[in-house]
């Protein structure tokens, strides 16, 4: 048996569900959920709670659906969604501490040769930083965004959101040392 598909395209779709269509809905959270708890995850430890942080964002998503104007990337739109939203939990659960001091211009760049590491745990070394370094440098290094537009997310000056980037590269640097994962050139 031959199957047509319902929708061509995610234009179609993303229009469907605007117009309040629950399968169109259900397809499109189906699609996107799995990268988007990922989005989620990187800002929040616990499963569970970057979980209701996602169904939150597409509650979001679902609502606001009519203001995507069809110009670049759906994805790369809920995906802004799901990092507010993350950052709006972390707000609110008041876990994050920003370290004021004033970026020093640090030149010193770190050659690091990676053996056998795995994402789970590069993830466990990020989850470990302080929420406030965990934040920028997932925004930095991660999402690609800049420290003015980091800044500007997260309300902090942009002097501070390049300190929390260094020290948390810092701070993952000292970790990868202590367990022998990375070398300096000396191998």
């Amino acid at each position: 048996m031959k199957t047509i598909p319902f929708y061509k395209n995610e234009k179609q779709l993303i229009k469907k569900a605007i117009a309040g269509n629950a399968d169109a809905q259900h397809r499109l959270y189906g699609t996107h959920s799995s990268k988007m708890l990922g989005v989620c995850r990187q800002y929040i430890t616990d499963i569970y709670f970057a979980e209701d942080v996602m169904v939150q964002g597409f509650l979001k998503v679902f609502i606001h659906l009519h203001t995507f104007k069809f110009q670049g990337s759906f994805e790369g739109w809920i995906r802004r969604i799901m990092i507010r939203e993350s950052i709006s939990y972390l707000r609110k659960q008041q876990f994050v501490v920003y370290d004021d001091t004033i970026y020093e211009k640090h030149e010193h760049q770190t050659n690091v040769q990676t053996t056998a590491l795995d994402t789970e745990h590069i993830q466990r070394l990020i989850d470990a930083l302080p929420q406030g370094y965990k934040m920028v440098f997932v925004l930095y290094t991660v999402e690609g965004y800049k420290h003015q537009e980091i800044a500007k997310m997260l309300d902090i000056t942009e002097s501070t959101s390049k300190t929390q980037l260094l020290k948390g590269r810092r701070l993952l640097q000292e970790q990868l040392k202590k367990q022998n994962i990375i070398g300096y050139g000396t191998r």
